[in-house]
């Protein structure tokens, strides 16, 4: 059983990463297949106490190397809500180079968000800009009132490591579009870029709603474009999704593609220790009582 597993862990097989989920969004959008939910404080309080008994339970003082807090959108939790959550992370520990990532949605940063982030030990941004084309954003269930470019370097006042998404391969895109986007991509400047190629996942709005994926070939001749550009504007591409400036190679996704050990902590989350892979429940009610084990 894996929750046997993990409390015999033997103390010297190190783990050196770990990821947290927090599900709650202000708005779903339209292909994410992750665990989520819309965000109500009361949810919230409860979500934060079951997961602190879970790190409490299961953590066995590894050194951490990278910490990974994903969603959802951990950025709409309130100031409260995010004193609670790093209230629980301070009792990890943590290598002194600890690349410690923080997921935000372009519509909840402003200066006291980076500033607080950055005073509660984030070093690093992921975020999801996704792409400038509205009517793109549009199918994505993605709305942005202000200018992104703004958005992008309000951040890079607070952080030297940042990493923006970009999702292609819509319905109805070109490869003009794409180029579009790229070049706006690569204006801001920032060190890393994760790329997605649209898939209809089951459960997600786009599936329900019986969106067409694009054509397979134009879908190929995007990914070797974007490929390409991101080469010669001196992105390494490093893994599959995934493109640097030298030096800033996300540590935490490397760990996933060496097939590293890593904690994985909240609702839906998976984790990979010593072969043993295990995904967390998707159910609220069972993660608050407790019971945190799909498998």
């Amino acid at each position: 059983m894996i929750e046997k597993y993990l409390k015999e862990k033997e103390s010297d097989n190190m783990i050196e990463s770990l990821y947290i989920h927090i599900p709650f969004c202000n708005k779903i959008c339209t292909y994410c297949d992750f665990c989520k939910m819309y965000a109500n404080d009361e949810s919230i309080k409860k979500y934060l106490e079951a997961l602190s008994n879970e790190i409490d339970t299961y953590y066995v003082n590894d050194i951490l190397k990278t910490i990974y807090i994903g969603g959802g959108t951990p950025s709409v939790l309130e100031k409260e809500e995010l004193d609670y959550l790093f209230s629980i992370l301070s009792n990890l520990k943590k290598d002194k180079d600890c690349e410690f990532t923080f997921e935000c949605n372009l519509n909840d940063i402003d200066e006291f968000l980076l500033k607080y982030l950055k005073e509660n030990g984030i070093n690093r941004l992921s975020i999801g800009v996704e792409s400038f084309n509205k009517n793109i954003l549009k199918i994505l269930g993605r709305e942005y009132s202000f200018d992104i470019k703004e958005r992008i370097m309000l951040c890079k006042k607070y952080f030297s490591n940042i990493n923006i998404d970009l999702i292609y391969g819509i319905n109805g895109q070109t490869l003009d579009d794409l180029k579009n986007d790229l070049e706006r991509f690569i204006q801001l400047d920032v060190e890393h870029i994760s790329i997605y190629s649209l898939i209809l996942e089951d459960h997600t709005i786009l599936k329900i709603n019986n969106y067409q994926e694009i054509d397979e070939d134009l879908n190929r001749e995007m990914y070797d474009y974007i490929c390409k550009y991101l080469k010669e504007e001196g992105y390494n591409h490093y893994e599959i999704s995934n493109f640097s400036k030298e030096g800033f190679e996300s540590k935490h996704n490397l760990n996933y593609w060496n097939n590293g050990k890593y904690y994985g902590f909240g609702l839906g989350a998976s984790g990979y220790i010593d072969d043993i892979r295990y995904t967390n429940t998707r159910s609220f009610t069972k993660y608050v009582n407790g019971k945190y084990w799909k498998c």
